[in-house]
């Protein structure tokens, strides 16, 4: 069986990333052909730019890197869910993708993006990065509207279509990430 984590890309205080995590995961967790688990970044200590060597060395001298590099392994396929900063990801998301490379390689990658434009430009900037690091990205995306979805913000409601939205990205996900497993042999 697949397993695909769901990656909280956020660790601000009071953030809404975690709550929307948690609701595709809900969504996740019936579907037969893979098992669904949330990473939080929040539970991941990782400073900036502290290693030595580069990730494609695999030369992790630090434990919480070694760690990290354990938990990406694990897993076939990733949902990113990704609020926008700055027409971006947040730095602790692009820090946590730039600390490894082989652990990333081949495998599937599908996003969730919130914030006023629907975070899409989150994606779209991590795309470019999950290309440098040999992760396959799905088509599909979930598009969250700060004004829609959250209309009581912080709270989250997601509009009518969303799991159907969801559905999509998962469905793409679980095929891509299933067609890598058999490349990484």
């Amino acid at each position: 069986m697949i397993r695909i984590a769901v990656v909280v890309g956020s660790v601000r205080p009071g953030r809404v990333t975690r709550a929307v995590a948690d609701w595709a995961h809900t969504v996740a967790a019936g579907r037969p052909d893979a098992r669904y688990e949330v990473v939080d970044l929040a539970d991941h200590d990782l400073a900036f730019d502290e290693e030595a060597h580069p990730p494609r060395s695999g030369r992790y001298e630090h434990a919480h890197t070694r760690r990290w590099a354990a938990t990406v392994a694990e897993f076939d396929g990733f949902l990113f869910v990704t609020p926008e900063y700055n027409h971006s990801a947040p730095a602790v998301l692009k820090n946590a993708l730039d600390h490894l490379y082989e652990e990333w390689n081949d495998k599937a990658a599908g996003f969730v993006g919130l914030g006023f434009a629907g975070g899409v430009r989150a994606a779209e900037h991590l795309r470019g990065v999950a290309a440098e690091l040999q992760l396959a990205t799905v088509q599909a995306q979930l598009a969250l509207n700060l004004s829609d979805d959250f209309a009581e913000y912080p709270a989250f409601a997601p509009i009518g279509t969303r799991e159907k939205e969801l559905v999509r990205v998962l469905d793409q996900l679980e095929r891509w990430a299933g067609a890598l497993k058999t490349l990484r042999g």
